[in-house]
């Protein structure tokens, strides 16, 4: 049986540090953890096979996907039971359960509040910047370093082609999993990740390449070397460069969009955001925590921070919204980066033609713009 531990959101199998919690179950009903799969007295070697099969389709739930979970498991134990006794015909059962499992699935995500839509965004199975990398760029090749003081692993960059034309891209990378996570701070990007991009941002502006930026970071981090290294200016100097340079930037939020840490990259002529993405001042648990004096608190702060897309949109911060499959991202990681590399090919093209200064100007008016729209609302 599908074992879960909704209200404690407790996860099986090892303790996990603070910075691992946040990432791995905050609001996940995880099944990679504690995954439904077929009991038998004595599995055969076909069964066996069948668990294995399981085990590479487990997902990760949320926390308001409870009841789809247990759908999904059930079909997913009488297809089990089918693989073990060949005599069995359940295959009507199953796809009855299949169809209602799509039926809720499509109910739950039809209208998503602010705080599912965070869940969501923070989803660790969402397509990552690597993911969107290797799919979508040919000839990647990375550049390290700041040349100052170190290689920050939170943030990726190099020069890539897209469709052929020579592009850069650069973009906050969480991690896959507890070794990769650590390795690149959960996407929380210092100093050196700050001045990395600016030096990129100037080797593009230099050759006349244009920049696309992948946004997915719940912030810069806020340790205690990276303020002695000057996280705030470097972050200050990162938001400054978008804004000088003379070439297209793009920058699209394919997760969270976290305070300074994303504007430093997302300063752009154009900004794209996922149906379910988020980008915000703060999270709704340091709104809440500040405000309310209670982290408990962050569904009203969610909603009171207009963080969503369609938020976003009405006020003009953001320019495309791209649609993702029922469901949310992770659910077809193919037809979401299909989609984002479809959108960032429609906005540069937007661009063609145009001489430096235009594009730089166009930036600096937009953003000069900004607070003038949707705030009556």
């Amino acid at each position: 049986m599908r074992q879960t531990n909704v209200g404690n959101r407790v996860l099986a199998g090892g303790n996990l540090d603070q910075r691992q919690w946040h990432f791995l179950s905050d609001g996940l009903l995880s099944s990679n953890s504690t995954p439904t799969k077929p009991s038998c007295n004595a599995p055969s070697p076909r069964l066996i096979s069948a668990e294995a099969q399981w085990s590479e389709r487990m997902t990760n739930y949320l926390e308001f996907e409870k009841p789809l979970a247990e759908i999904e498991g059930k079909a997913e134990e009488l297809r089990a039971m089918a693989r073990a006794n060949e005599e069995m015909d359940i295959e009507k059962e199953a796809a009855a359960l299949d169809k209602k499992a799509a039926d809720l699935l499509k109910s739950l995500y039809a209208d998503l509040s602010a705080w599912r839509k965070c869940q969501v965004a923070r989803h660790p199975d969402r397509p990552h910047c690597r993911d969107y990398i290797d799919a979508l760029f040919t000839e990647y090749t990375p550049l390290a370093g700041d040349r100052n003081f170190a290689d920050d692993h939170a943030v990726m960059g190099g020069l890539a082609r897209l469709d052929g034309t020579p592009v850069m891209v650069i973009g906050h990378e969480k991690g896959f999993d507890t070794k990769t996570r650590i390795e690149h701070n959960f996407g929380m990007a210092r100093p050196e990740g700050y001045r990395k991009a600016i030096r990129l941002m100037e080797l593009a502006d230099k050759f006349g390449i244009p920049i696309v930026t992948l946004v997915d970071t719940p912030g810069a981090y806020p340790g205690k070397g990276a303020e002695e290294r000057g996280q705030s200016e470097a972050i200050a100097r990162s938001t400054e460069k978008c804004l000088q340079v003379k070439v297209p930037l793009i920058s699209v939020i394919i997760g969270e969009g976290g305070s300074g840490g994303a504007v430093a990259f997302a300063t752009a002529n154009r900004v794209a955001m996922l149906e379910h993405s988020i980008y915000s001042v703060i999270s709704p648990e340091g709104c809440a925590s500040i405000l309310w004096k209670d982290a408990d608190k962050m569904r009203e702060a969610a909603e009171a921070l207009r963080l969503t897309a369609q938020n976003l949109a009405e006020l003009g911060v953001c320019d495309r919204i791209i649609p993702e499959p029922v469901g949310g991202a992770h659910r077809d990681k193919d037809a979401t980066i299909a989609a984002v590399g479809g959108a960032i090919k429609a906005m540069l093209a937007e661009f063609k033609g145009k001489k430096g200064k235009e594009i730089r100007d166009n930036r600096r008016k937009k953003y000069l713009a900004l607070g003038a729209k949707g705030l009556a609302a």
